[in-house]
């Protein structure tokens, strides 16, 4: 498998789909939008994005199922197969807001490897993609991820709890002890972009809760390949599902979980 060649045509897909959502944009009516769950929304614009993608990738990879988070998908993939693992936009409470942080997340994985990863940053255009041992690139400019040397050098970034509040106890016990330890919290409403923002070296850190395998699964691989880490909450590195993530670069990756797991265990 080109997987090359295979990530530079996924970027392609991101790209064009990332036009539709632009398009969509103007004029936005945020009367359009249903309701999943408590606080989880949905609009035309995910479906038809997430409609878009699928039959783009199905044509690139006919052999591969689909992990979506809408569900659009006529073949569904699982955890031993070949299979997409799509969000089409992530970010949707930013986006009926007309707050310009979305994304588009896609990644391709088989079995327990990913095998590579693409995330548009829709309203600015910043494309961060990598496949395996490709290393991680920003529209064709290699990244890695930052050099702090500690907690207290970095700035980290989160996503605040919208309808699983088991764990907000401990999560707001340690969003102050970062808050007072380092040189910032930061939430920006798209997990894809804030573990984007890890491999380039914006953000030191991150972690969250209650994420699903869509959001992560491209960031995971994209922050690998610019030389950083990526586990749950105990360190385990295999089978990240979202659920827990945490990221960093490997200098202050220890330090870091260590703090959360306090926490959050």
């Amino acid at each position: 498998m080109d997987l090359k060649n295979i990530c530079n045509e996924v970027c392609a897909v991101a790209r064009q789909t990332g036009e539709f959502i632009k398009k969509e944009s103007q004029g936005f009516d945020i009367g359009d939008v249903k309701t999943k769950g408590k606080h989880d929304f949905v609009s035309y614009v995910d479906i038809e994005a997430e409609k878009k993608l699928t039959a783009e990738l199905g044509r690139l990879l006919p052999e591969a199922g689909f992990i979506a988070e809408e569900g659009t998908a006529k073949k569904d993939g699982n955890k031993n197969s070949l299979r997409w693992i799509v969000d089409p936009l992530d970010g949707t409470t930013n986006f009926m807001h007309g707050i310009p942080v979305y994304s588009i997340s896609i990644g391709l994985a088989e079995g327990d490897s990913i095998l590579l990863g693409v995330i548009l940053n829709v309203p600015s255009g910043e494309l961060f993609y990598a496949y395996k041992n490709g290393g991680a690139w920003l529209n064709e400019q290699r990244i890695k991820v930052s050099g702090s040397k500690s907690l207290d050098d970095s700035l980290i970034a989160t996503g605040f709890p919208y309808k699983n509040y088991k764990d907000l106890d401990k999560f707001l016990n340690s969003l102050e002890f970062f808050l007072r330890n380092t040189q910032g919290v930061r939430r920006m409403g798209s997990a894809a972009i804030d573990l984007a923002y890890v491999a380039c070296g914006r953000f030191d850190g991150f972690y969250e809760y209650g994420l699903s395998e869509w959001d992560v699964t491209a960031g995971i691989i994209i922050i690998r390949e610019a030389g950083g880490m990526v586990s749950d909450f105990s360190g385990n590195k295999n089978n990240i599902d979202g659920s827990e993530i945490l990221a960093s670069n490997r200098i202050i990756f220890e330090p870091f979980r260590l703090e959360v797991e306090k926490y959050m265990k």
